[in-house]
């Protein structure tokens, strides 16, 4: 198997990992307007022909899978299906819904024409995929509605986490400062994001109700980056909110496992409302209850392990923060739920199971097995941090409790 992607920061330009060959070009510089994007997807789409080229050198291929954003691979695709190689469309975001987020329904001439272009782009993508994997039910509605594909033509194959590695680990001494609560956001921060949710939340529960006794730690990057750090100068809260930047996996497992609420600040829009964060089943796999604005296919996720506020209210968000963190029953019962339902109905391996069953499918050959994803990894994880048993009810109850070492 082979991956072409972007290049993060310090990243070869090739690896192997576990038998996956990957191969990988130099980001192009941040897009923007219009110009701006149509010079990121060129240059992308041509940069991953290339190396596809390199791929085909080494070794054949039979099957070319590709996600979005952006909705060009299809040409890619339409390429090498001369060589008989089939598409498989990666389904992840909605172009077109992601455009009215950001913009708002279009008005002028050039709005509506490059929205009608996403649409465009979007159906010949559809129309050019031997099989479609989507995220969620409310993409493959999607897929179906407007893409024109039958049912059976799309898998859902939800992002769910693997639990047995994702799962609290007892704090390093990286964890938290000396403040009783820590809350935390993990993901995106572009301007669908809705970081800024976060900053307004701490200004209400910090310099509005008095509450000088948690802590908020933003872990993550994007476009909204540096504009979030100033915006958070000018509200007073630096000695309250810090920025990690990109976190890895290890950073992640530190601050979620001492976190007392995650935040999903998440505004309902377009595309908000039917895409699946995986922020929500992240938390919940650290035994992490979280406060979303109400979403529908959060729900789907998050279930009863989420308080779900009105969208926009920032109030009534940080009323239902202060709800977990002045009632430490409820948190550990919210939590508890978390972890039960992110280990039994969202974990990554029956997803996995459906994401190989398309594969078997179209090469013909038996779907491999997968291990149990019941099974104990051990004690400690790969940097020797020791696991929070949890199947130990006592134990578990008083680290949600407390959020500390034995």
């Amino acid at each position: 198997m082979s991956v072409i992607c972007p290049k993060g920061p310090d990243d070869p330009d090739y690896q192997e990992l576990d038998g996956v060959h990957i191969y990988k070009y130099k980001p192009a510089p941040e897009a923007r307007g219009l110009a701006g994007f149509v010079v990121e997807f060129v240059y992308s789409w041509l940069r991953t022909a290339g190396l596809s080229l390199k791929v085909w050198r080494r070794q054949n291929f039979t099957i070319m899978q590709a996600c979005n954003p952006p909705d060009t691979y299809w040409a890619l695709a339409l390429l090498w299906k001369l060589r008989g190689v089939t598409f498989v469309f990666d389904h992840h975001d909605l172009n077109p819904e992601l455009f009215i987020s950001r913009f708002g329904e279009p008005s002028s001439t050039l709005k509506k024409v490059e929205y009608a272009g996403l649409r465009w782009l979007e159906r010949m993508t559809f129309k050019t995929a031997k099989r479609v994997i989507s995220t969620n039910e409310s993409y493959k509605a999607v897929a179906v509605r407007r893409g024109g594909r039958k049912p059976a033509e799309v898998t859902v194959v939800r992002s769910g986490p693997d639990t047995q590695q994702m799962r609290p680990v007892y704090p390093s001494t990286v964890a938290t400062g000396d403040r009783r609560f820590s809350l935390a956001y993990l993901g995106i921060m572009g301007p669908q994001d809705g970081v800024d949710v976060v900053l307004d939340v701490m200004e209400e529960l910090v310099h509005r109700r008095g509450r000088a006794d948690l802590e908020a730690t933003l872990l993550g990057f994007g476009d909204c980056y540096v504009d979030l750090r100033a915006r958070c100068t000018q509200l007073g809260l630096d000695d309250y909110v810090t920025f990690t930047g990109r976190a890895d996996k290890a950073m992640i497992a530190d601050h979620l496992s001492v976190a007392d609420v995650g935040l999903c600040p998440d505004l309902k829009t377009p595309l908000n409302d039917v895409s699946t964060m995986n922020k929500t089943m992240e938390y919940m796999s650290y035994a992490l209850p979280s406060v979303s604005f109400d979403l529908v296919e959060t729900r789907v996720s998050g279930g009863d392990s989420v308080l779900y506020v009105p969208s926009g209210d920032v109030g009534a968000f940080a009323d239902a923060v202060e709800r977990l963190l002045d009632d430490p029953e409820l948190r550990i019962a919210m939590a508890q739920r978390a972890r039960e339902r992110v280990s039994t109905e969202l974990d990554w391996r029956p997803q996995a199971a459906a994401y190989l069953g398309v594969y078997a499918e179209l090469t013909g050959r038996t779907q491999a097995e997968l291990p149990d994803g019941r099974r104990d990894t051990g004690q400690t994880d790969q940097r020797g941090r020791t696991y929070v048993p949890l199947d130990d009810d006592v134990e578990f109850e008083r680290f949600i409790r407390e959020r500390s070492a034995r």
